[in-house]
């Protein structure tokens, strides 16, 4: 397809690089010439500096042609006006980035009158996944399917669970609700099948329902309930939306931000959180706000060396579940290898959603993608696919279909009821279908298959 993006930020260019892996033809616009010069040569696309908010400028980049117009410039208003003048001057789809919480109330009243197919806002999805993380400290990452019947969750094997030297295949004789679709072993991913030995210190990624989930992890010695309070650092959006899930949630939350006036501002806005005016980075302050009593502790500065490092500092002085938000991806190896908790990385949570939407536009046959994560550090992708119609997948038994290597059927969700299939399951029309691969760029069900 032919996608323009304007903006050329983080998410805009990861945006580009993973359309771009995908054979998407890509046009990049943006008013700055040194982010142009900016944007890496291995990636393959057109680039244009001009405003994208100008007919004359988006007729440059090839409107006429284009299939999908996604603007996530820094200004919520100017990624509005881009959608609205390609939406009126050409007759593809619009996708626009808006982060002011004012808008967020909004939405589907402006998608609606500016005929914008999509509207995402990263803070309020990476607050989103920061909350199920709350609920369930236990895991490392959490994403979720089927309308929350099903969930995907990772997490590190540890001596105690006993789980060491296990084969697969008894894995599954005991904990016959829960599949292990993915093991993560010194940088090394593998999709593993019956004979795969566990060992200490592997993070898996399972799937299972949230019942199911909950009763693995305290048969294995887990904590599973929500926590009770949290101490988030730094006062920004993210904070903002977290702190209202939080509230929703009956857990007490806690901020410490170093903005006098954006302290103002969040005590009128959140009256049921507490806000407190101080230095995040000041170890005393964070001992005297209780942190040694915390059962979670969120960072969320604007700098990731900042937010690392007071992870690594509560890690040290307290049991808190630890969240840190990373912008910047290309210390990923490393910051794997550090005790931090989970990490969350907004801009991929973003792209996640776009590019759910962009191959649910590419599918000819009888099944959409209904969701789709970025998943094991941006090296393997879980996928739902919604079965509309019947097709060579349809109505044979799973161990007859000759799947591509690498490639998983994780989980069938037939009518609410949720199943980890077996040999002689099939999917059927009506189902939704979970698919956990190292293999990208899958747009149908049919390519789950050999050629």
């Amino acid at each position: 397809m032919n996608i323009i993006v304007i903006g050329c930020g983080k998410v805009g260019i990861t945006l580009a690089e993973l359309l771009s892996a995908e054979h998407h033809d890509i046009v990049l616009v943006d008013e700055s010439s040194q982010k142009l010069q900016s944007i890496p040569e291995s990636l393959d696309a057109l680039r244009i500096q001009g405003n994208g908010a100008s007919i004359n400028t988006l007729m440059e980049a090839g409107l006429d042609g284009t299939d999908i117009l996604i603007s996530v410039t820094g200004s919520d208003e100017l990624n509005l006006l881009c959608c609205l003048i390609a939406k009126k001057a050409g007759k593809c789809h619009t996708i626009a980035r808006v982060r002011n919480p004012i808008y967020n109330r909004e939405i589907e009243f402006i998608k609606e009158k500016l005929g914008i197919s999509m509207i995402i806002n990263p803070e309020l999805t990476a607050a989103s996944e920061i909350s199920r993380l709350l609920r369930f400290p236990s895991a490392i990452k959490i994403d979720t399917f089927a309308k929350g019947r099903v969930e995907l969750l990772k997490f590190r094997i540890r001596p105690e669970f006993k789980l060491d030297e296990m084969p697969i295949h008894q894995f599954g004789r005991i904990h016959g609700n829960v599949l292990i679709c993915a093991v993560e072993r010194a940088n090394a991913i593998t999709i593993p099948d019956g004979n795969f030995i566990l060992k200490d210190n592997d993070v898996l990624s399972i799937i299972a329902s949230p019942k199911n989930a909950a009763e693995f992890f305290r048969s294995i010695g887990l904590k599973t309930n929500q926590v009770r309070n949290t101490l988030i650092v730094g006062g920004g959006k993210i904070a903002y939306y977290t702190a209202l899930f939080l509230q929703e949630m009956k857990i007490d939350v806690r901020i410490v931000e170093v903005n006098q006036a954006r302290c103002e501002k969040l005590s009128e806005l959140l009256p049921e959180t507490t806000i407190i005016h101080g230095d995040g980075t000041d170890k005393q302050l964070l001992l005297e706000e209780g942190l040694a009593e915390a059962e979670s502790f969120v960072t969320l500065t604007n700098l990731d060396e900042e937010n690392i490092l007071l992870s690594l500092f509560a890690q040290s002085n307290s049991k808190a579940k630890l969240v840190t938000k990373v912008n910047r991806i290309s210390f990923t190896e490393i910051i794997n290898n550090l005790d931090i908790g989970s990490v969350i990385y907004p801009k991929y949570l973003t792209a996640d959603y776009i590019l759910q939407y962009v191959r649910a536009m590419q599918n000819s046959i009888g099944s959409n993608v209904e969701t789709l994560y970025q998943i094991l550090d941006n090296r393997a992708e879980a996928l739902e696919f919604a079965i509309r119609e019947k097709s060579v997948v349809t109505d044979i038994p799973l161990s007859q279909l000759p799947l591509k290597s690498n490639l998983l059927i994780g989980c069938i969700n037939r009518h609410g009821k949720i199943r980890i299939p077996r040999g002689q399951d099939s999917i059927q029309v009506g189902d939704t279908v979970i698919i956990v691969t190292t293999r990208k760029g899958l747009h149908d069900i049919q390519d789950i298959l050999r050629k």
